[in-house]
């Protein structure tokens, strides 16, 4: 074997562990001068504001920035030692690759590493992602297009670019290099030292820091937190963050609420000494190595190569089986190596750098299998965990992202909303359908394969589905609907049965066909297809897998004017569509508001958002009011009927008059289909004539049955979320939150000022009339391709997050440093255009103006077609009005 072989042919046998963690500790500077004062006295208080649970780089992070930010009284438990307590911040390789297909992790990345830099923590050495194969080379170039929408300095290099700055790789494997300018390492003990030390004098001794200290409970009353209690005592507190890392279930788990992540395997050997590195001096002099294909790094660590694998199987485990620090042989989050699993590892980094690892002297000194938190999306959990007040959860964060994070969250704590949008690490966004172990730990080890992968904007995740379903479900599979997962809820995004319709829309099709296979993966024609016959006769849509919830109660009509932007105080039976704001303007969600009786109103809002709405809806109702919050997601189903046929449809099996003066657009009334009650809304998010249909989930199959048995007179066919949430939708210029509606802009500059600026308060109401006051510094634009070759060959389609560019190829960036990027994009079928939403400097919004975007390494011709929220299809809105 491969690695028995290396571990025989090397003159330096593995060390043993305990020394090599004395080292790791001296050279992480564990010794050196550090400013701390008093508060290393280990002492337990009886009483603090703030409990921080987890003396890591995360808890660290929290505790500095919330003293910058006025928090006097904070302390922190660990149950290990300080300076490295046993979590993943001691072992850790420490470099931080700032680039992402994420913006949001992205610029958490590189506030991070101006944090680090402050507290000269950080070393510049660059970071290399090699490409062995074609494949990743295409990746490679999407990685450019989103350093260069980012505005993260990056540049793609040759086989010989790579050898010149990292010469000990084989570049006989490289195909291309993409090469972050930005990237380096990180003493994150060290920074850990330096932020208490910071927190202490920022509070003027209000830091209580108690290493040694297990938390045995978490105490709530009437439904928030109380008290901490440890084995040394127990501390009453105001507010609580769960800042544990692999422990963080374990302790949610206390005080009956989730964190859902699980422990997962990162393998890594330490070789050496390697006599290359006897010449330089410090911990790092090359850029950091990330093999790609084969999900490995390989980075200098003094006169050692440390070698990380992500490529092994997926190796999971339970809290409860982590041993303690004293069964431990090096620390509870470093068990050894699971040998049979780094074999493939070892053998393809022997192939990547053979001149370092055939070093006759270099033997293997430190190998692990090194625990860190896997969640079931990869993304962290962050924010106040609904059903307990006070009680926060701050876990599954990389050292690379964990200053900038702690940041953000105190900056949510403090004034309640962050400058980073932090709502896609929404602890909550996994609410009643993600917390079981069982799906935890299915999609973490899907996830852990995805970590180094190639992943695609529109992948699915295959494992722990049908988790949440329908009653339409066996209907929509009976017509081969192709099913995407949102929230837990199967969803259609095109149906196979539809296929007939192409030959129908050949025409209006033919040049909208997308003949490479990455622009066409996870999409088919078939949803432009029913997109124009929903346009000339009728479809139903649905589930749409809203959540909904329903606000009872004498003060409800206060509380809701307080929650939304548009007036809440209307007659029974009208809908508000409203922007939803934290205090700075920017947006928390948006949604429908309708009123059903004189103290009861529904809100309905996207499945993905429910979770984080039910949270900052529930945790704004105010202690003394008489509201009451129910939700009803599980227990209504939803069934779109829309087109110019949908009335003659849906009239013909109601008993209520479903004309345009009895049932009026934008209002809600409750009627019958056939034998079912139902309660509807005249809508549409795609600008039709139509409804929304909610019934009870129990009676959804009839009301499939019904409508569909009408539909035949009226030629209506099953349409998925392909024409929902993309075409109709960007023909109708509608926003969605997440892509053009997030905490960084605000509704005058998406364009959603429509409803003034109304008497009742509410939240971001100064800030919302201010920025209509104020001229725009961007706007949201909706454009067009012109040319989808413009360098001839295979025609090509934006997907999404491209970056936009002027004539001269620049990013476009406004007044505040927003760099311009496209928010959305999907083909128009109707308008005959494949349309791209972006936010543009005030400079370059005027319609008519020809701009670029660039995609896969080519920059294609676009133009402005609208400026603002105008609809470029059906602009005067007649078809949802008729």
């Amino acid at each position: 074997m491969v690695l028995a072989s290396f571990r025989k042919g090397a003159t330096l046998k593995t060390d043993d562990v305990e020394s090599y963690h004395h080292e790791r500790r001296e050279y992480s500077s564990v010794r050196q001068h550090t400013g701390e004062t008093a508060m290393s006295s280990n002492s337990l208080p009886s009483a603090a504001k703030t409990v921080l649970i987890g003396g890591g780089i995360v808890g660290n992070s929290l505790a500095y920035h919330l003293a910058r930010m006025g928090r006097e009284d904070i302390s922190i438990l660990d149950k290990g030692p300080f300076p490295d307590p046993g979590g993943s911040t001691g072992h850790a390789s420490n470099f931080l690759m700032p680039v992402e297909h994420s913006k949001e992790m992205t610029h958490l990345t590189r506030r991070s590493i101006e944090q680090y830099k402050d507290m000269d923590t950080f070393t510049n050495s660059g970071g290399i992602e090699v490409a062995r194969t074609e494949a990743r080379v295409e990746e490679l170039k999407r990685r450019i297009q989103s350093a260069k929408a980012w505005g993260e300095p990056a540049e793609l290099l040759t086989p010989e670019e790579v050898e010149a700055l990292v010469p000990y790789v084989n570049t006989d494997l490289v195909k291309a290099g993409f090469y972050s300018t930005g990237a380096g390492t990180c003493d994150p003990l060290r920074a850990g030292e330096v932020m208490r030390a910071r927190a202490d004098e920022y509070t003027d001794g209000g830091l209580h820091v108690s290493p040694n200290t297990e938390v045995l409970d978490l105490h709530v009353e009437d439904g928030s937190i109380a008290a901490v209690e440890t084995d040394r005592g127990t501390v009453t507190a105001d507010e609580v963050v769960i800042a544990a890392g692999l422990w963080s279930p374990k302790l949610a788990e206390m005080a009956g609420v989730e964190i859902p992540l699980t422990p997962a395997v990162h393998q890594m050997v330490s070789v050496g000494p390697i006599s290359f590195f006897e010449d330089y001096e410090g911990e790092i002099s090359f850029p950091v190595v990330r093999d790609m294909d084969t999900q490995m790094y390989e980075r200098q660590h003094g006169n050692d190569l440390e070698v990380g694998s992500y490529q092994h199987r997926p190796i999971l485990w339970d809290v409860e089986d982590i041993p303690s620090i004293d069964e431990a042989p090096l620390s509870p989050t470093q068990p050894p190596l699971t040998d049979d699993a780094f074999e493939q590892s070892m053998a393809d980094a022997l192939e990547i750098v053979p001149e370092l690892l055939d070093d006759p002297e270099a033997g293997i000194r430190h190998e692990i299998d090194g625990l860190l938190s896997q969640t079931p999306d990869g993304a962290p959990l962050l924010g106040p965990l609904q059903d307990v007040d006070g009680l926060w959860s701050c876990a599954a964060i990389w050292i690379k992202e964990a200053p900038a994070i702690g940041e953000a969250v105190a900056q949510w704590m403090t004034r309640g909303w962050s400058d980073i949008d932090l709502h896609g690490a929404d602890v909550n966004r996994f609410y009643e359908y993600g917390n079981s172990r069982s799906f935890v730990k299915d999609r973490a080890s899907e996830g852990f394969q995805k970590i180094y992968d190639i992943v695609h904007p529109a992948e699915q995740y295959q494992s722990a589905r049908e988790l949440r379903t329908s009653p339409f479900y066996e209907k929509q599979a009976d017509l081969d609907a192709e099913f995407f997962e949102a929230a837990g809820w199967e969803r259609p995004q095109w149906y196979e049965s539809n296929s007939d319709l192409l030959d129908r829309y050949e025409d209006e099709l033919a040049e909208f066909r997308r003949p490479n296979e990455w622009d066409s993966r996870w999409w088919s024609p078939n949803i432009l297809a029913e997109h124009l016959h929903t346009r000339e006769h009728v479809s139903m849509i649905g589930d749409m897998g809203f959540s909904i919830f329903d606000f009872r109660g004498s003060d409800v009509v206060d509380y809701l004017e307080r929650m939304a932007v548009g007036r809440i105080d209307v007659d029974v039976g009208k809908t508000v569509y409203t922007p939803i704001l934290a205090e700075n303007g920017g947006f928390v969600s948006d949604l429908t508001i309708a009123r059903l009786g004189p103290k009861h109103y529904r809100v309905v809002t996207g499945g993905a958002a429910g979770g984080s709405d039910r949270s900052w809806f529930g945790g704004h109702i105010p202690d003394d009011a008489d509201v009451t919050m129910i939700d009803r997601s599980e227990s209504l189903c939803t069934l779109g009927v829309w087109g110019p046929n949908a009335r003659d449809m849906v009239e013909g099996v109601t008993e209520e008059d479903m004309s345009h003066d009895a049932f009026e657009p934008y209002t809600a009334q409750e009627i019958t289909v056939g034998e079912v009650d139902a309660w509807a809304m005249r809508l549409s998010y795609i600008g039709e004539q139509g409804w929304e249909i909610y019934a009870p989930m129990g009676q959804g199959r009839r009301l499939w049955d019904v409508l569909w048995e009408a539909g035949q007179d009226h030629n209506v066919r099953p349409a998925g979320m392909g024409v929902y949430g993309t075409t109709g939708r960007l023909e109708k210029g509608y926003r969605l939150f997440g892509h053009e509606l997030e905490l960084e802009y605000n509704p005058a500059e998406a364009g959603l000022t429509f409803h003034g600026v109304k008497d009742a308060d509410f939240i971001g109401k100064e800030a919302y009339a201010e920025a209509i006051d104020e001229e725009n510094t961007a706007t949201l634009c909706t454009l067009s391709v012109d040319d989808h070759a413009p360098e001839g060959g295979e025609r090509r389609f934006m997907l999404g997050n491209e970056p936009v560019l002027d004539e001269n190829g620049d990013v476009l960036v406004d007044d505040e440093g927003r760099r311009s990027y496209v928010t959305s994009a999907g083909t128009g079928p109707s308008v005959g255009k494949h349309l791209l939403m972006a936010y543009l400097p005030q400079s370059h919004a005027e319609e008519g103006r020809s701009l670029q975007v660039e995609y896969m390494g080519q920059q294609y011709p676009v133009t402005v077609e609208v400026v603002g929220s105008r609809p470029l299809f059906d602009p005067e809105n007649e078809r949802i009005r008729s």
